[in-house]
C-alpha cells in the first residue's frame, strides 16, 4: 500500500516545493493538493463539516501552479489534485494544465475530481449545482478527447468543442489517472463509467472491505475489470492499527493529512507520519 499526504497549500503555510522535497526525502509516495478557487462572502453553503468553514478554504494556491513548483523540486514523487473542481475550470484550459504538468514531470500526474459542495462558488464560475455531475461528466469526457486524440472533438449538453488540435499531450497514456471523490453508490457508477479509481473518506463508519467489495461491484456491473479501478482513501486516520487494516483490505493508496502550517510546524510532523508510513 502505497502511502501519500493530501495539503492545503495556502499563501501562509509551508511552500509546495518545500513541502514536496522533503516529501520524498522521507520517502512518502504522493502529493495531493486540495483547491477551492474562491469564497464568496455570501456564505449561504453550509460547511460540509460542521461548523465555520476553515481559513485554509479561503487561501489555497492554483493547484496546478503548486503542483508545478512540487514537480521541480522533486523526481520520484506522485503528484496529484485532491481534488479539482471540474465543473468550476474551463476543459480546454484545464487539458492543456493537465497535459503539461503530466508531460514537465516526467508522467507523475493523477487528476483526483470532484463535483463541489459550495452551490455560490460554482455559479460565479457559471456551474449549476443541480447538473454539476452532467457537467463535470462532460467536461472530462471532452478533455479525454484533447488529450488522446490529434484532430479532438466533442458534442454534448454542456460541452461543445470543434476538431481541434491541441498540445501537448500527456507522457502517461491514455492519459494521466483519473480519480473521483464521493462515497455514493451514484459515484460508484460514474467512476466505472468513465474514470480510472475512487477516492472515498476514511476515518469512522469507513470500513476497506467493504469498499473494496462495493468498488468491485461497480466494475463488473459496468463490464469492466475490478483490478483496473484504484482505491486511494483521503484523510486516512494516522493510526498503525487502522493503516494496517487498510493494507490487508488491498487499499492502494491512503493520503494522511499535513496541515495548513508553516515549515517549523510542518517538518517535525513529516517526520512522525513517515514512521508511521514505514510501519
Amino acid at each position: 500500500m502505497r502511502v501519500g499526504v493530501f495539503h492545503f497549500p495556502t499563501d501562509y503555510g509551508i511552500a509546495p516545493a518545500e513541502l514536496a522535497a522533503a516529501l520524498e526525502e522521507r520517502g512518502f509516495e504522493s502529493l495531493f493538493v486540495c483547491e477551492h478557487t474562491h469564497i464568496p462572502v455570501s456564505r449561504l453553503s453550509p460547511f460540509p463539516g460542521g461548523g465555520e468553514l476553515p481559513k485554509r478554504y479561503s487561501h489555497t494556491h492554483d493547484p496546478f501552479v503548486a503542483l508545478a513548483f512540487a514537480a521541480a523540486a522533486t523526481k520520484r514523487l506522485r503528484l496529484g489534485t485532491g481534488i479539482c473542481l471540474v465543473p468550476q475550470h474551463d476543459p480546454i484550459v484545464t487539458a492543456k494544465a493537465v497535459a503539461s504538468l503530466d508531460m514537465l514531470s516526467g508522467g507523475r500526474f493523477e487528476f483526483g475530481i470532484g463535483g463541489g459542495w459550495n452551490k455560490e462558488e460554482m455559479a460565479q464560475h457559471g456551474a449549476s449545482y443541480e447538473t454539476r455531475f452532467k457537467l463535470m461528466r462532460e467536461r472530462v469526457l471532452a478533455m479525454k478527447a484533447l488529450w488522446t486524440q490529434e484532430v479532438a472533438s466533442f458534442s454534448g449538453e454542456f460541452v461543445k468543442l470543434e476538431p481541434s488540435w491541441s498540445y501537448p499531450k500527456p507522457v502517461q497514456k491514455p492519459h494521466p489517472p483519473i480519480l473521483l471523490g464521493g462515497e455514493t453508490d451514484i459515484t460508484l457508477k460514474r467512476i466505472a463509467a468513465y474514470c480510472d479509481g475512487w477516492i472515498p473518506r476514511g476515518g469512522a463508519g469507513f470500513d476497506p472491505a467493504v469498499a473494496k467489495t462495493r468498488l468491485a461491484r461497480a466494475a463488473e456491473a459496468a463490464g469492466r475489470d475490478p483490478a483496473s479501478l484504484s482505491m486511494t482513501v483521503f484523510r486516512a486516520p494516522a493510526e498503525a492499527k487502522t493503516l494496517e487494516a487498510y493494507r490487508a483490505a488491498g487499499v492502494d493508496r491512503v493520503l494522511l493529512e499535513v496541515p495548513d502550517l508553516t515549515r517549523e510546524e510542518v517538518l517535525p510532523l513529516l517526520d512522525r507520519l513517515a514512521q508511521l508510513a514505514a510501519g
